[in-house]
């Protein structure tokens, strides 16, 4: 799986990026994209975490806005820390 990538990230101002393979484990150094220009990094995830679920490229603390798409999706309700689980736990959106 060293040539699969675990992590999309979309646009290069994101600062979540969402899995995209089942069963990634604390401690998997991923493979990271960059759909915008196909640019890969690395990053190492701090939790187990589901398929389509985010995580955080960067310290995110209470207050931060998320960024997806190049879009804000929402805020941060909770810290995550880079690597960490970003879902419902610690973001919510702005609209309620």
């Amino acid at each position: 799986m060293a040539n699969i990538p675990q992590l999309l990230v979309h646009n290069p101002d994101d600062n979540v990026g969402v899995v995209v393979v089942e069963g990634l484990k604390a401690g998997t150094e991923m493979l990271c994209v960059v759909t915008h220009d196909n640019s890969d990094f690395r990053l190492t995830a701090k939790a187990d975490i589901p398929i389509g679920h985010k995580v955080a490229l960067k310290d995110l603390k209470a207050g931060d806005t998320v960024i997806k798409y190049g879009e804000d999706i929402g805020k941060m309700v909770g810290g995550a820390g880079t690597g960490e689980h970003v879902h419902t736990h610690n973001l919510k959106t702005k609209r309620w």
